[in-house]
């Protein structure tokens, strides 16, 4: 193998593998180091096998509602390890197809753990290799909090090694990860408790987000408990029991897993041989065309602690191929107004600011609100509830944000979020005529604002 290339990255997941493409396709001589399996997270223990589950979780949901339209269909049994098994088997052609792409592209891959040695050299495996770009693409990985006992729960990675259903089941965490895995789990029938420091789930989403969400979880099963504050897990005869600094504890789980965030995978690359700056957390700060302080040294995807999504990191390592072999200068990502969903029971989708963030960034800003039961479960006895909100500001009323929850909104997003970031204005969505009858059709027939923001005082719609 030739030890000297126009660019390495180090990483084969999403973005590592789509700045390895591009610059393959510019003819370039490209390799990947990765001491894993290729794909990353998001293939391997993130976004693929994560969306199987969901679906699954949905195809159950669907049974629990078809005596709803008269049919008689029960769930009679199901097979966790069958499930497993063909997921598995999925994720695998996956990474199967990425293996012999890189080939085929020409991308040299060196497998093992990736050390600097000086600003461009790179050591795997006692062997050297030398770059005049070296692209930092090695992600995060879930982290368990420094609490006694903390080794008896798992980790997002783990819950995909699970050969076994756990009938009781404690998530912690509740963010996107808790209330995912939380939706699915309860839906495929195990019981399913929610612990978090904070009081409401996806604390960081839009308020109508996290208040709709959790009744809805809360109509499903899910036992919540938030603001509890965890200070660690014990085993005892019953399973394992979740502690609280209050002195309180809650137990008899099968398993336990931990949504509290994940650290950058920065650690074990001896980056301060190379001279390249960490924060504190260990992510590698960028600049605007993730560029690190050391020229020819580049860091994109969850390492650099910016937006953690799969096609951010993809944008991001496409967009600085570009930049530095297809002539375009001027080619970044642009971070701001970037489309989010959240796979939970029911999804959420969500662009742009929050109704807080606009009140302060903004000097006018009106709120259009609509809360609705969608038809999907008109015939239901079971609460159900679609929630959407536009967030406008200016006079023009340009639409800032947009946060969604109910069936479909994953999907829904998308189109939307290409006329938001064209700078589409609430007359925009107006002149549009509604598609009849769907959910989407409320986000371009909404007449009236709920609340309008002066500056910050709150003042009621006209």
């Amino acid at each position: 193998m030739k030890k000297h290339f126009d660019l390495i990255a180090i990483g084969a997941g999403s973005g590592g593998l789509a700045v390895a493409e591009k610059a393959a396709q510019a003819g370039k001589r490209v390799a990947i180091i990765e001491s894993q399996s290729i794909g990353g997270t998001c293939v391997n223990v993130g976004c693929v096998p994560k969306k199987v589950m969901w679906y699954a979780a949905n195809t159950a949901e669907a049974i629990k509602h078809a005596a709803d339209f008269g049919m008689g269909i029960t769930a009679s049994s199901f097979d966790w390890q069958a499930l497993v098994q063909r997921r598995e088997h999925y994720v695998s052609n996956i990474t199967n197809y990425w293996q012999e792409y890189v080939a085929d592209s020409g991308i040299s891959v060196i497998t093992g753990e990736a050390s600097f040695i000086d600003q461009q050299t790179i050591e795997v495996n006692a062997e050297r290799y030398t770059a005049e770009h070296i692209v930092i693409a090695t992600g995060g990985k879930p982290m368990l909090p420094p609490v006694p006992g903390a080794e008896l729960g798992m980790t997002s990675d783990d819950f995909f090694a699970l050969q076994h259903q756990p009938k009781n089941i404690a998530l912690i965490g509740a963010g996107y990860i808790g209330v995912e895995l939380s939706g699915v789990m309860q839906s495929l029938g195990s019981k399913v408790t929610l612990f978090a420091m904070e009081d409401k789930v996806l604390p960081v989403f839009d308020q109508m987000i996290s208040e709709v969400l959790e009744q809805s979880m809360r109509n499903q099963g899910i036992e919540l408990r938030l603001g509890y504050q965890v200070s660690g897990l014990e085993q005892t005869a019953n399973g394992i029991a979740v502690c609280s600094l209050a002195g309180t504890s809650l137990g008899g789980f099968d398993a336990v897993i931990w949504a509290v965030g994940r650290s950058a995978n920065s650690a074990q690359l001896n980056l301060a041989a190379a001279g390249v700056e960490l924060h504190d957390n260990g992510t590698i700060p960028v600049d605007d065309y993730q560029k690190t302080n050391v020229d020819g040294i580049y860091a994109l995807g969850d390492v650099t602690g910016k937006i953690p999504l799969t096609p951010v990191a993809v944008a991001a390592g496409r967009k600085l191929a570009d930049r530095l072999f297809n002539n375009l200068p001027a080619s970044r990502l642009d971070y701001n107004q970037v489309p989010s969903v959240v796979f939970s029971h029911p999804p959420v989708a969500s662009m742009g600011l929050t109704e807080a963030e606009a009140s302060r960034q903004h000097l006018l800003v009106s709120i259009y609100e609509s809360q609705f039961t969608p038809m999907r479960y008109a015939l239901s006895d079971t609460p159900q509830t679609t929630a959407m909100k536009l967030i406008c500001a200016g006079e023009n009323e340009q639409v800032v944000g947009i946060h969604l929850i109910g069936d479909g909104v994953d999907e829904m997003l998308q189109g939307f979020s290409v006329a938001i970031k064209m700078g589409a204005s609430k007359a925009d969505f107006d002149n549009v005529v509604a598609i009849h009858p769907t959910s989407s059709e409320e986000l371009v027939t909404m007449k009236r604002p709920v609340r309008r923001y002066l500056k910050t005082i709150e003042m009621e719609a006209a």
